[in-house]
């Protein structure tokens, strides 16, 4: 659902406030690294930091303030201030913020957009201003076809979840009757797109749903008519959540999953005792399977464990983070830099294509039960 001009506006006099927060080991003084010597460097996270799907922009906000700071402490020299670019996961707040991050010339790296849309609405704009981005999170298969040369992603597309959300569902599940439900936004209808086409004659029924909707009985009503094995929701937790309890209010036998949008404690609190036994897909590695000292680092930064995207986020900021190291110091250096990289992060091998995407033979899509009041990694689908 989009937002009117002054909406926009609004969201961009809120970034004004949010952008320019460092993240400089061991002071958060903006602009210095704690010891008095200025960050020329800066590098920025664009996704939800407030609004209703900021659960999902949480941890990778947090991985890419990790990733800084442990830079931050081993190069001194060449320290960098993170930017900190509030979108809401607003396709209409978002545009703004990009313009603000093109303008200025000091920030040579995006680890975001986190959403599909606001990746969507701003796409040209990081291109016209060479500024590359590296989304740890927006998955619409599309964003890469666009021709920008700035593009990014450090985890696989729907092009990739949805085949294997059907493969799961109907071989791991054993699920012959399939109720697909998105939300409208452009991730969810991306998704539902792949997912319907690998389920085939599987699907029993396709609805959609609106942003900020509480009220699903019409959806529901359809759905119990349908009499599904599965239902599969392809959208974020903030809808996903109520739903899945009304589904479940109505006494309908069935297993509800959902995908990465849904991969969020809000997800349990919103659908409340009917999350229990619901299955999540995602193409982010659990945390506790990423290599290196990562989880450890995060829980002792932030006192939790990382939550979904941190470990994809943390790598895409550290590339980068290692092109300022190298030497990078303009854009057009920094994008060159990032197309040709070609190491290993903490989540998998990173190397994009010519179209920004991650090689096929390093994208694995994982399963996770919501079990206990927690999602529980399950096992990867093969």
């Amino acid at each position: 659902m989009r937002r009117n001009l002054v909406r926009a506006l609004t969201g961009v006099a809120v970034a004004a406030a949010l952008i320019g927060t460092a993240a400089c080991a061991p002071s958060d003084k903006s602009g210095d690294n704690g010891d008095g010597k200025s960050c020329t460097y800066k590098i920025a996270m664009m996704g939800p930091i407030t609004g209703d799907n900021a659960g999902l922009g949480k941890p990778i906000l947090q991985a890419v303030q990790l990733a800084v700071e442990k830079h931050n402490s081993a190069h001194a020299d060449k320290c960098v201030t993170l930017e900190q670019a509030d979108d809401k996961g607003d396709s209409s707040v978002a545009p703004g913020l990009a313009q603000g991050l093109v303008a200025n010339a000091s920030v040579l790296g995006v680890v975001g957009p986190a959403f599909s849309g606001p990746t969507s609405a701003t796409g040209s704009i990081f291109e016209g201003g060479k500024l590359p981005i590296i989304s740890a999170s927006a998955t619409r298969p599309d964003l890469s076809t666009k021709g920008w040369t700035t593009f990014h992603r450090s985890l696989g597309n729907d092009a990739s979840q949805g085949p294997a959300v059907g493969k799961f569902i109907k071989e791991s599940l054993k699920a012959s009757k399939v109720f697909v439900i998105d939300d409208t936004s452009d991730y969810g209808t991306g998704l539902s797109e792949e997912s319907k086409k690998a389920l085939g004659s599987a699907v029993v029924g396709y609805e959609q749903i609106q942003p900020k909707q509480t009220d699903f009985s019409a959806v529901v009503a359809k759905v119990k008519t349908a009499a599904p094995d599965v239902v599969f929701f392809a959208g974020y937790y903030a809808e996903g959540g109520p739903l899945a309890k009304q589904i479940k209010g109505t006494g309908i036998k069935t297993t509800f999953v959902g995908p990465d949008g849904i991969k969020d404690q809000g997800f349990i609190t919103g659908a409340a005792d009917a999350a229990e036994g619901s299955i999540v897909t995602c193409p982010c590695i659990p945390a506790e399977k990423a290599t290196g000292t990562f989880a450890a680092d995060y829980k002792a930064r932030f006192k939790e464990d990382a939550g979904t995207y941190a470990a994809e986020a943390f790598d895409a900021a550290n590339v980068f983070l290692d092109g300022i190291t190298s030497g990078v110091t303009d854009r057009a250096k920094m994008l060159d830099f990032v197309n040709k990289y070609d190491k290993d992060g903490v989540s998998k091998h990173i190397k994009f294509d010519a179209h920004g995407e991650i090689a096929a033979d390093q994208i694995v899509i994982w399963t996770y039960d919501v079990k206990g009041g927690q999602i529980i990694a399950r096992e990867p689908i093969k």
